[in-house]
C-alpha cells in the first residue's frame, strides 16, 4: 500500500467536518500513513437556485467523487449516507458505515416558538419534499419556502427573510456545534427521517481490499444493519432522495425495527408501516411491501 491515501469529499463546511473526522480516526489507527483530503464540488453544490426535486437526484452530491474513485484519483470518498443513491455505480461499494449521529430532524426558529405553536400562515424554509409533505400533514395551515445551500447559507437566509424557521438534519446541526440554535427535535410521529440520515458512509472501489481493511475499524455494525434496512425499503419502492419517503430503523436486542412512511405532496395522504426482523434486506422489503399494500405505489406514481 502506498503511504499517501487520498480521501475525497465535498467542500462544504459540514462535508469537510465529516472528512476531517474520518481522517483523524484513520490517522489514530494508522499513524505511519498520510491521509490527504481532496475537496471537490458536486453538481448539487453548484446549482443552488433550483429545488433539488426539479434537478433529479441521481448522484447529485456523489457523482464527481465517484468518478474520482473509478478513475483512481481517489482512494476513498466520504459521503453523508442520505445523499447516496441506493444503487451504486458498477465497481464501487460502501466499505464503512460510521456510527450514526442523532438521525432525526430538528426545527430552528428565529423566535423560539415550537412548530405546534406557530400562528397559521407562518413560513417554514425547506426544499425537501419529505419534510414538506409531513409538515403539511401535521400543520396544513403553514406555508413553505424553498431553501437551498449549505447550513450556514440556510441560517443566514432565515435571519434575513420572512421565514419563521427552518428544518434541518439534527446530525449536521450537531456536528457544526449549533445545538443552542435548536428549538425542538422533531419526534418520529411528526417527522420520519431521510433514509440513512445521520450516518457517514465511506465509498471505495470493490477491488480495493487494502482500503477496505483500513476502514474496518470505522464500520459500526448496528448502524450498518439499520441503514441497510432503510436503503432496502427505498430500493424496493424505487424511490430517491427527492421523493416523500421517510424511514428510520433501530437495532434493539439484535432485532431490526423499521418504520417507513410515504406521503403525497400535499400531505393529505400519509401512510406508515413497520417491520421487524434480523436480516436488513428482508426487513426493508417487508416494510416496503406493507406500504405498497396501503397504496404507496399509487402515491409515488402521481409524484413521478
Amino acid at each position: 500500500m502506498k503511504n499517501n491515501i487520498r480521501i475525497g469529499t465535498r467542500d462544504s463546511q459540514l462535508a469537510m467536518w465529516q472528512a476531517e473526522w474520518v481522517q483523524s480516526q484513520l490517522t489514530m489507527f494508522y499513524p505511519q500513513l498520510k491521509f490527504e483530503l481532496v475537496p471537490m464540488k458536486t453538481k448539487g453544490d453548484k446549482i443552488l437556485d433550483v429545488p433539488l426535486s426539479r434537478i433529479g437526484d441521481k448522484g447529485l452530491f456523489t457523482k464527481e467523487l465517484e468518478h474520482g474513485l473509478i478513475n483512481n484519483e481517489l482512494d476513498m470518498a466520504v459521503h453523508s449516507l442520505k445523499d447516496m443513491p441506493t444503487l451504486l455505480p458498477t465497481g464501487l461499494m460502501i466499505s464503512a458505515y460510521c456510527e450514526r449521529e442523532e438521525p432525526r430532524d430538528v426545527y430552528l426558529s428565529k423566535s423560539g416558538i415550537r412548530l405546534e405553536e406557530l400562528p397559521s400562515g407562518s413560513i417554514i424554509g425547506t426544499s425537501s419534499l419529505r419534510r414538506k409533505s409531513q409538515l403539511k400533514h401535521y400543520r396544513p395551515d403553514l406555508n413553505f419556502m424553498d431553501l437551498r445551500g449549505n447550513l450556514q447559507t440556510r441560517w443566514k437566509k432565515l435571519l434575513e427573510s420572512d421565514m419563521e424557521g427552518i428544518v434541518l438534519a439534527a446530525a449536521g446541526v450537531k456536528r457544526l456545534g449549533w445545538e443552542e440554535r435548536i428549538t425542538q427535535i422533531l419526534s418520529e410521529d411528526m417527522m420520519l427521517s431521510a433514509v440513512g440520515q445521520g450516518s457517514i458512509a465511506i465509498e471505495i472501489g470493490e477491488n480495493r481490499s487494502d482500503i477496505h481493511e483500513l476502514l474496518s475499524h470505522l464500520n459500526h455494525s448496528d448502524t450498518e444493519q439499520a441503514v441497510c434496512a432503510e436503503r432496502a425499503l427505498m430500493r424496493k419502492l424505487e424511490g430517491g432522495c427527492q421523493v416523500p419517503i421517510g424511514a428510520l430503523a433501530q437495532v434493539m436486542e439484535g432485532q431490526i425495527i423499521l418504520r417507513g412512511m410515504v406521503a403525497s405532496l400535499d400531505g393529505e395522504r400519509l401512510i406508515k408501516a413497520e417491520a421487524k426482523g434480523v436480516d436488513p434486506d428482508e426487513v426493508g422489503h417487508d416494510a416496503a411491501g406493507r406500504l405498497i399494500a396501503l397504496g404507496a405505489n399509487d402515491i409515488l406514481a402521481e409524484i413521478r
